[in-house]
């Protein structure tokens, strides 16, 4: 007797185009995905950090002119918080205070603007410039100093109060 021919199909086998169209769809939708990103990326954000840059730059210029010339000067400043006080003692080149200075400093806490404090400092010996005031925790202060001859001097620095 003989069989009557089968009409089921063959079992699905994969074959060579089968590969080549998957590692195609595989790269087409990457693709796909990082161009929807950039897209993204680039309306969301213009690359311009500054609204004036042209500006900042020369800001950013006179104050590495400034830094360059206080660097030519030599002066050294260490600032303490004390109890109820700002210290700051001014040294020359040679590690000798500096007297006759003009110094203020502006204090500012580090996360916010609020509570701005302009502070003057006196001088109470050689080099040491102390300013009483009410500030307690964090605070980021600029400290200028001006001597006699018209040099500035800017140090800045972190200083936490109890």
């Amino acid at each position: 007797m003989t069989r009557p021919a089968s009409s089921a199909r063959p079992p699905f086998t994969i074959k060579g185009w089968h590969v080549g169209a998957a590692v195609v769809a595989f790269f087409v939708l990457v693709i796909g995905v990082d161009a929807g990103f950039l897209v993204m990326a680039y309306r969301s954000h213009p690359g311009q950090v500054a609204a004036r840059p042209y500006e900042a730059g020369l800001i950013y210029n006179a104050e590495l002119e400034r830094l360059r010339a206080q660097e030519a000067l030599g002066w050294r400043a260490g600032a303490e918080a004390r109890p109820g006080k700002l210290e700051v003692l001014f040294q020359d080149r040679d590690a000798q205070p500096l007297t006759g200075l003009k110094v203020s400093a502006t204090m500012q806490r580090p996360a916010t603007e609020q509570g701005r404090t302009e502070l003057v400092l006196r001088e109470t010996a050689p080099g040491v410039y102390v300013a009483d005031h009410g500030l307690s925790g964090a605070w980021d202060a600029r400290i200028e100093a001006a001597g006699a001859a018209g040099e500035q001097f800017v140090a800045e620095r972190r200083l936490t109060w109890p």
